[in-house]
């Protein structure tokens, strides 16, 4: 017993976030490698904020469209909706119990499971983030073609990924500046969007058509037949296709409030700040947005129907574009592809921010080099963001025929990889509710959720389901092919080749025992900075309703 507590000891890294050596820079070689808590309140609550509007709702939701209808796509949105509420809960309120800084979600996971399975995790996370750049880069390009410019996608991308890195690479301050305002622009977006189509659903438009539910009825609300000839069959595996695709609208933006907190002013006030307006947010945004497209736009529209066709990632195929169009609103396509092209280049400049901090935290567990540890006087890990920013480079393969090719395989392999994370994150929850309640700590957490642990069930359960048969169309006559297949269940094996690899070299153990999971290490320190913080009060009305907002 004694031999196997040591094992465990010795095979488990030690975070460099509660070691004033490693703090003070000792272990790079008098290298700075502090990161600093320049996110304010503002500028957590809008990366939450627009953390979760990217280019899978402006375009992606229109491929989806007209695959399944607008039925399915609704109802699609609805669950995954209830999905990443319970996900953003569960890294909430562990966030918030322990947001030191470095903290990301492989570093709870390590913490709360075992070593392996952290490693594993933090991996797929960085290479996820790293390819979701390149396909918000890619997805840019494509955007920027609508315009049919003289001057080659190639010289737009790299002036995209060049301004990504200058604001992630010089202060956190920077970024978080940026993403501010980027989300303000995709909010004023979507609302407009929303506003909209509840305009030309009572015929307010130029041709006075009131749309009601006409697409609903006429061509209908399901794709018919879809796949299979019996009708219930086909509309329940329309939903579920509906629910797969629209993975990719929300998949990792729950982490990015993770990834912030360890340099967010005020982490215990203000990761649940965010946390408790995300659920009206993802109503708002998702569920309303779903509905204003298939009010809006027929899922056989022939506009539709050719943007999909033609690559799938520019104005030309997004459903709102498209409805603003058959309504006879001259222009505004335009401006709505300015709102598309900001939508995908914030969303990279985020992916930069969550992939840097990752491999940050993965070197502090002694899961990476030490070198990525490094920082610049402003506390940013400039090695880090360099190469997760590389990754980015792969968006040049936009240059050849194939962009569109490059963008699936980029928005599959990172939804897939998003829904093995999601798994992970509601083991490793209940596994920190288990370690609370051993010690008899359970009700005395900072921030507490509903619904739980039974909503971490419900999203481990549903959210296995996607994964694994997020496939299951290639299986279907005449539809497979060796690409499809590869595309679809890859990362199951880059996953467990990391777990497994990892786990043979180091022998760790197969889950570290509840009563010695670590939930006390940097909690004194997190507890002081709390007694201490003095909370700020608004001065006026105008700071209450914008507190009250935001």
């Amino acid at each position: 017993m004694e031999d196997s507590k040591s094992l465990e000891a010795e095979v488990r890294p030690i975070s460099p976030y509660d070691d004033p050596k490693t703090l003070q820079g000792e272990i790079t070689g008098g290298h700075n490698s502090k990161t600093q808590r320049g996110l304010s309140s503002r500028h957590v609550q809008f990366l939450a904020l627009g953390g979760c509007i990217g280019t899978g709702l402006f375009v992606g939701s229109g491929a989806a469209l007209s695959t399944v209808g607008p039925a399915p796509l609704l109802m699609g949105y609805i669950v995954m909706s209830s999905i990443v509420y319970f996900i953003m809960n569960m890294l909430a309120e562990m966030t918030t119990y322990l947001p030191v800084q470095g903290v990301s979600v492989p570093y709870l996971i390590t913490r709360f499971t075992e070593p392996s399975l952290g490693f594993a995790v933090g991996y797929n996370y960085w290479y996820s983030f790293s390819m979701l750049l390149a396909s918000e880069v890619t997805a840019s390009g494509l955007v920027i073609e609508y315009w049919q410019s003289p001057v080659s996608v190639g010289v737009w991308i790299a002036i995209i990924l060049i301004v990504i890195l200058l604001l992630n690479i010089v202060a956190v301050s920077w970024y978080g500046e940026a993403e501010f305002w980027f989300a303000s622009l995709k909010i004023l977006a979507i609302l407009g969007l929303i506003i909209l189509g509840v305009i030309l659903f009572f015929g307010g438009g130029p041709n006075h058509d009131r749309l009601g539910f006409r697409y609903w009825q006429t061509p209908g609300a399901f794709v018919e037949p879809y796949l299979v000839p019996n009708i219930n069959t086909g509309r329940f595996l329309a939903f579920w296709t509906a629910m797969i695709k629209s993975g990719f609208s929300f998949i990792f933006s729950p982490e990015l409030i993770t990834t912030a907190a360890g340099e967010a002013a005020s982490p215990r006030r203000n990761i649940p700040k965010a946390a408790n307006r995300f659920i009206y947010r993802l109503f708002a945004f998702y569920i309303l947005g779903s509905l204003v497209i298939g009010v809006t736009v027929a899922y056989n529209d022939k506009n539709l129907l050719q943007g999909v066709a033609s690559g799938g990632s520019g104005a030309g195929a997004s459903p709102f574009v498209v409805g603003i169009q058959n309504a006879g609103i001259s222009g505004l396509n335009h401006v709505i592809n300015a709102a598309i092209l900001i939508s995908a280049f914030s969303s990279g400049n985020s992916w930069v921010f969550a992939g840097s901090r990752t491999l940050y935290s993965l070197a502090g567990e002694g899961q990476a080099p030490k070198i990525f540890l490094r920082c610049n006087k402003n506390g940013v890990p400039y090695y880090a963001v360099l190469v997760t920013w590389a990754i980015g480079l792969l968006s040049f393969l936009n240059l050849s025929s194939s962009g569109s090719t490059v963008f699936y395989w980029f928005t599959n392999i990172t939804t897939i990889g998003g829904f093995i994370s999601w798994v992970v994150v509601g083991v490793a929850y209940l596994r920190f509710r288990s370690a609370l309640d051993f010690h008899g700590l359970l009700k005395s957490r900072p921030f507490i959720t509903p619904f739980q642990p039974y909503g971490a069930y419900y999203a481990i359960v549903f959210v296995s389901l996607l994964a694994i048969t997020n496939g299951y169309t290639i299986f279907f006559p005449g539809s497979f092919t060796a690409s499809d297949f590869l595309v679809s269940y890859i990362v199951f094996v880059i996953f467990f080749l990391l777990y497994f690899g990892h786990k043979l070299y180091y022998k760790t153990p197969w889950m570290i025992k509840v009563s010695e999971v670590d939930i006390f290490s940097g909690k004194d320190e997190i507890d002081r900075l709390e007694e201490e913080e003095i909370k700020p009060q608004p001065r006026n009305w105008l700071e209450r309703v914008w507190w009250w907002i935001a």
